[in-house]
């Protein structure tokens, strides 16, 4: 970065400051001892490079060289620059040369101390941390084995932007992704890079095939440099405290505290989610699938279902309401980030959920079924099968209900793993949330059971009877101990469901909306050439109407000079006009236009036949006129019936082009002149308003029929 003030003396100081290695090749002079001016040659820089800069850099600093020049109108010293006119601050190359050496020095930048442990726990949880700085490459290697990113026994590739560059790039310049491939698996750190450089690592680690499931690229920035990158990656980290606004808009999350720490804490919260949803799948797809199966069986079985309407109400206010709750506020734990992340196409139900589903649902259906069919027995009780809609209701069948609701409530704990662990009780009382709507869901169904009476189809349960309710709905966690025995690994891949990449998804509805529309898919295009397309025919269309409107207004303001002498005349003409009708009807072209008949105008029909001689006679002196700008029109040349003006179009080669647009009915140049505003303005309003106009023009010497002009459109 430079910067010029200017001297007390007169002229100007540009200031420079950088990186030290690449400031200091510009240098020609620097203070030596006691504040000496020397000629700063190359062994100089070398030997200064090796002694200074190298160590510092190995101690984790960075090292900033500051350098000057002098611009002067008087004599110059060795070091200055003599100049008579400005410099031309712009060529840079030529201005940011032969500086004179001020110093070296070296800032340190701590690593913050809880930065090394969050790396440490973005490497349990599978995340691959690199760093691509425009530090010295010492500099980023010190520093990136205090933070953890590198490890000795390693195999890891530290590289400086243009070795990576001189890697992947071919001879003509462009990036192969195969030479990518060979670099970005073991590459860590990269120094001394460039946004572009950061951009293409982004991108080649993106489109690289190496791996069966595409890489999932987060990125960190805060400057506007880094706005490429942060928009190409999937997910984009921007600071909130230094990072510029451009970095905030192209960034997924901010993180207001500028600490890495902040993105271990949101991949926390991302697994969280993701597991919630999961659970609360497993939890509902389990009741579902059981309660389908026992109304179905019951209807076909024993013409009834044991389960009633309003107590399957009930069972769907614990699926759909209380348990997501209960099961989507779970906190986050430091557990999330043992395993390794989920991939992008990953299925939603994978293979260890949907054995719980079933396990579960087994369990459930047979508990029911005996309880439907030997409950009778077992109980001692009244059957409540083939029973009649008037009769009360039966002990029977609230036993079912009552059994079918504990196994509910209890597997609602086993749904809070979902990853095979044994332990369901582990961090229970951590979320008050759960246990509060669990108890107040089992307090709720006592009340239900006892004094639901008639309303809930449901008998009062004697002590025994609610032990026996409760034990089989305790037998839910037993059995769920020996679902997970189960290896899941031999399951067949084909109960996993939901999978699939975004983009495949994605591509699926892209081709159901083209064939709901009855489009064809291979020459269907992508949305945004098509919407190109649409605005760039709207702009030429509005270029056309412009165009037209202009040329239109240069028309009428030379047609104005041309026949300004008459329009006193035809003035004169039109108020000695024995009719009185308006001289223009301009109607919307949704409107009909009426015909004009012979009784709308009766002193046409009275003069007809005295004037039919008279204008057979004016039939054989009408010649064609055109008006053309800068063309004076004579007025005793007799002038055609229909005067057209010209819209012109004058193209790239120089040729002119003119075309008709709102055709009328004349009867002298007189009454053309004074009238050529109002056509100019139709003309205008017919193009804008695609409108119809109908015009009429009185004749000095005798009435004629207004005439329907013709639509004119665009």
């Amino acid at each position: 970065m430079s910067t010029i003030v200017p001297r007390e003396g007169g002229g100007y100081r540009i200031y420079t400051k950088g990186a030290s290695e690449i400031v200091l090749k510009k240098c020609a002079f620097i203070y030596g001892k006691d504040g000496k001016l020397e000629r700063f040659s190359r062994e100089m820089q070398d030997r200064l490079v090796k002694e200074v800069i190298e160590p510092m850099a190995s101690d984790g600093l960075r090292t900033i060289s500051v350098a000057f020049r002098d611009f002067v109108p008087t004599k110059a010293d060795i070091n200055q620059v003599h100049y008579e006119v400005e410099p031309n601050w712009e060529d840079e190359e030529n201005i940011i040369a032969n500086l004179t050496c001020l110093c070296v020095v070296g800032i340190e930048d701590p690593v913050r101390p809880e930065v090394p442990e969050a790396i440490r726990r973005c490497q349990r949880a599978g995340i691959t941390v690199r760093m691509v700085t425009g530090d010295n490459i010492n500099t980023a290697r010190s520093i990136s084995m205090k933070c953890g990113i590198i490890r000795p026994g390693d195999d890891f590739l530290i590289l400086e932007g243009k070795e990576f560059n001189r890697r992947i790039r071919d001879a003509s310049g462009e990036v192969q992704q195969h030479l990518l491939d060979k670099i970005w698996p073991r590459l860590r750190v990269l120094a001394r890079s460039s946004p572009t450089d950061k951009f293409t690592l982004v991108k080649g680690i993106i489109d690289s095939k190496l791996s069966v499931n595409r890489e999932v690229v987060a990125v960190t920035g805060d400057g506007t440099n880094d706005g490429p990158a942060l928009k190409k990656a999937d997910v984009g980290f921007a600071m909130g405290v230094a990072g510029t606004d451009v970095a905030k808009e192209a960034s997924d999350i901010i993180l207001t505290d500028d600490n890495f720490s902040s993105i271990v804490k949101a991949v926390m919260w991302g697994r969280n989610v993701y597991d919630s949803i999961a659970k609360f799948l497993q939890f509902q797809l389990t009741v579902n699938v059981v309660a389908v199966i026992v109304a179905f069986v019951g209807a076909c079985a024993i013409q009834d279902s044991p389960l009633k309407a309003v107590q399957m109400l009930w069972v769907n206010l614990i699926m759909d309401t209380l348990a997501s709750l209960a099961l989507a506020t779970e906190m986050p734990t430091s557990d999330l980030l043992v395993r390794k992340p989920y991939g992008r196409t990953k299925p939603l139900i994978s293979r260890t959920m949907m054995k719980n589903i079933l396990g579960h649902a087994c369990y459930q259906l047979i508990v029911v079924f005996l309880l439907l069919f030997l409950g009778p027995e077992i109980f001692d009780i009244d059957t409540g099968l083939h029973a009649k809609p008037t009769d009360p209701p039966s002990q029977h069948f609230t036993i079912i209900f009552n059994t079918f609701v504990m196994m509910t409530l209890f597997n609602e704990i086993n749904a809070r793993k979902i990853h095979g662990q044994r332990n369901v009780f582990s961090g229970i009382f951590g979320n008050p949330i759960f246990y509060v709507i669990w108890l107040a869901t089992a307090a709720l169904q006592v009340l239900i059971v006892q004094y639901g009476g008639q309303a809930f189809s449901t008998s009062e349960l004697t002590f025994d009877q609610w032990m026996w309710c409760t034990c089989l709905g305790c037998g839910v966690l037993v059995w769920g101990q020996l679902v997970t025995t189960i290896p899941t690994k031999r399951l067949p891949k084909c109960l996993s469901w939901g999978s699939g990449s975004p983009e495949e998804i994605a591509a699926s509805v892209s081709l159901m909306d083209d064939s709901l529309t009855g489009a064809d898919s291979k020459d269907s295009k992508r949305t945004g050439q098509i919407l190109w397309i649409r605005g760039l025919t709207r702009l030429q269309t509005q270029l056309r109407v412009v165009r037209a409107f202009k040329s239109t207004l240069e028309d009428m303001e030379e047609r104005r000079s041309v026949h300004s002498l008459h329009s006193l005349h035809s003035l004169r003409s039109s108020r000695s006009h024995p009719g009185n009708r308006p001289l223009s009807d301009i109607s919307y072209i949704d409107e009909d236009v009426k015909t004009p008949s012979p009784n709308d105008y009766p002193y046409e029909q009275q003069q007809a036949a005295t004037n039919n001689t008279s204008k057979q006679s004016q039939a054989a002196n009408i010649s064609p006129l055109s008006i053309s700008p800068g063309v004076e029109s004579d007025p005793h040349v007799p002038c055609s019936d229909t005067v057209s003006l010209v819209d012109r179009q004058i193209y790239p080669n120089g040729m002119t082009t003119a075309t008709p647009t709102v055709p009328t009915l004349m009867s002298t140049p007189a009454a053309a002149a004074s009238n050529i505003n109002n056509i100019a303005m139709a003309t205008s309003f017919a193009r804008l308003r695609r409108i119809r106009i109908l015009y009429s023009v009185h004749s000095t010497t005798q009435p004629t029929k207004p005439a329907t002009i013709p639509d004119t459109r665009m």
